[in-house]
């Protein structure tokens, strides 16, 4: 072979390399829920429905620079240096003879120096508390061979003078409950502090139910987690249940560690009851290297379980009054990550809309009544699904009108799904690509060779390409039928956005002070609203995401507290202008 020809392999070689693997972007963004590799049926006890990928209860701390995510039964831990990439860690922290679960559920973390400690919830006091100082690596030893407190959803937090303090609790009846931990025996002192308990009869979404209205049952509260700022002490917590599109997190706060708290006046401050995936209760709230604030949770799929669940991360800030919110707006549309000059009193959502959502799709094959259309229809809880799951199905879908692609998520629904516990060897393989005019494809994403589990594969191309439609086709699936929850494109349409919303009325009830009815007209050229309420107009914290309706029954909000709401119309051209806020006594 000569030198010319050697050049001329190198340099095709080069074109390929170029116009595929590339394509992919040294990601700055990244898109709810996280695309990590969750485990199967992680309860065994709890698959009668079907089998099914899960976790929750997530905490995620910054450990010599470095995030590390634990959550509830995953046999081992994830830890990323750009809260995008997520390596996993196999890890088994339970003792042989604790048999309620096979792993951690809901653990907790304790930065104490060069050292990280974990512990997962527990009733007895014989659980081993570990500690490891290269958490990177399966490096752990125990610190304390039985932790005499016996916490459920355990939550530490360390203070400024370098006392420790566990907060704890899950029960639709005990409250959450404190106590003080000595640093050097990692033991408690003391008796344990009754802090907080629920009042639903006041908080509108702390009620039980999908819509806050089961009269019959009471809700739960758990998932305890404290953080400090500027001298107030914020403890958080998880209500009214883990499987409800409402499961948000609400916040107490004090002047001392052990209380008395305070309702915050803005609550819940982690909340997504709308868009397609809903939930952000059940977390942690942690700063990222650059001093910013996160929050991480529980986002709620509940098909083929009521424990089928996600982990979801949002931007969350303490306002100039001290008030600790989340900004769940578009949370699940692309959000940039952490970064130096990141602002979190301002959104960190790309602007980058949803183009596909109800427009045409073509597919390979139809199961039952797992419809095309089911891909695109904007909730995680129902799906298509092709007869197989075998190489060369596939599904299409049409934008309409060439647009400008940004980036794409590939949210699969492990139909009839075989496998149990955590798997570290599957793997999705796949090829996407794009056209003009439905006939002649270019590869956009080729990903044959891929030997990763990526249930959410979120994808950020370095260059935006325009197209109408876009083709992904199966290579291989893990297990079950090649089956698709959301086939979501992002970018920019060439059209204009949705006018401001028209005739938007909030009707609040003398009987029933904790709901109202929001009432709007149709709006022609939008794709869905967001509606924004909270308790003063420079205050509008809290943020519901709706899709072909023009009505929401609201029901989270305070007895008797006055609330201001305000809504916007958005296509998948941008974003509408916002209504006069409204306030309602």
């Amino acid at each position: 072979m000569n030198v010319r020809t050697i050049f001329l392999l190198s340099f095709l070689l080069f074109l390929f390399v170029s116009t595929t693997s590339n394509t992919i972007a040294q990601q700055k963004t990244y898109c709810n829920p996280i695309n990590i590799d969750y485990g199967f049926c992680p309860i065994p006890n709890f698959v009668e429905q079907g089998k099914h990928r899960a976790t929750a209860d997530p905490v995620i701390t910054v450990f010599k620079g470095n995030y590390y995510l634990f959550s509830t039964n995953q046999w081992g831990y994830w830890w990323s240096a750009d809260m995008v990439k997520w390596n996993f860690v196999p890890r088994k922290f339970l003792k042989p003879w604790h048999k309620v679960y096979d792993e951690l559920c809901a653990p907790a973390t304790l930065v104490l120096g060069d050292t990280l400690l974990v512990i997962g919830s527990t009733h007895d006091k014989d659980f081993p508390l570990w500690m490891s100082t290269n958490p990177q690596k399966d490096e752990w030893k125990e610190a304390v061979d039985s932790f005499q407190v016996g916490a459920w959803d355990p939550g530490f937090f360390v203070d400024d003078d370098n006392r420790v303090y566990l907060y704890w609790g899950s029960s639709n009846f005990y409250p959450l409950y404190g106590q003080e931990i000595d640093r050097k025996t990692l033991q408690p002192i003391g008796e344990k502090k009754e802090l907080i308990r629920l009042h639903d009869e006041v908080h509108g979404w702390e009620r039980f139910g999908e819509h806050n209205d089961n009269t019959f049952l009471k809700p739960f509260m758990e998932g305890a987690w404290v953080n400090k700022h500027n001298k107030k002490y914020y403890l958080q917590y998880g209500a009214p249940g883990t499987e409800f599109s409402g499961y948000g997190d609400g916040v107490y706060v004090a002047e001392k560690p052990m209380g008395p708290f305070m309702y915050q006046s803005h609550n819940p401050f982690s909340f997504k009851p709308g868009g397609f995936a809903k939930g952000a209760g059940h977390g942690a709230t942690y700063q990222d290297p650059f001093k910013q604030w996160w929050h991480v949770s529980t986002m709620v799929v509940a098909v083929k379980n009521n424990f089928e669940r996600r982990i979801g991360i949002w931007p969350t800030q303490f306002d100039k009054d001290d008030i600790l919110y989340t900004n769940t707006a578009y949370g699940d549309y692309p959000h940039y990550l952490p970064n130096a000059k990141a602002n979190h009193d301002a959104s960190q959502f790309t602007g980058w809309m949803l183009l596909n959502y109800q427009k045409p799709v073509q597919v390979s094959s139809t199961i039952g009544a797992f419809s095309a259309n089911l891909s695109v229809d904007e909730d995680i809880k129902t799906y298509w699904s092709a007869a197989t799951g075998n190489k060369g199905e596939w599904i299409q879908t049409d934008l309409g009108k060439l647009s400008t692609i940004h980036a794409v998520q590939i949210n699969y629904a492990d139909h009839d799904a075989t496998l149990m516990g955590k798997q570290t060897a599957i793997f999705h393989q796949y090829k996407l690509f794009s056209s003009n005019d439905g006939v002649n494809w270019k590869m956009l994403i080729d990903k044959s060779d891929n030997q990763t589990d990526i249930p959410h594969e979120y994808l950020e191309l370095t260059t935006p390409v325009k197209a109408r439609y876009l083709k992904l086709e199966n290579i291989h699936m893990p297990t079950g039928k090649f089956a698709i929850s959301g086939f979501r494109v992002f970018g920019k349409g060439i059209g204009t956005v949705p006018d401001t919303v028209q005739h938007f009325v909030v009707l609040r009830g003398d009987n029933e002070r904790r709901n109202s009815w929001l009432k709007w007209q149709v709006n022609a050229a939008a794709t869905g609203y967001m509606i924004y309420t909270g308790i003063a107009p420079d205050k509008l914290y809290t943020s519901i995401m709706v899709y072909g309706t023009n009505e929401y029954y609201f029901s989270a909000m305070e007895k008797n507290r006055p609330y201001y709401f305000q809504i916007e119309a958005f296509n998948e051209n941008g974003i509408g202008k916002r209504t006069v806020i409204i306030k309602t006594e």
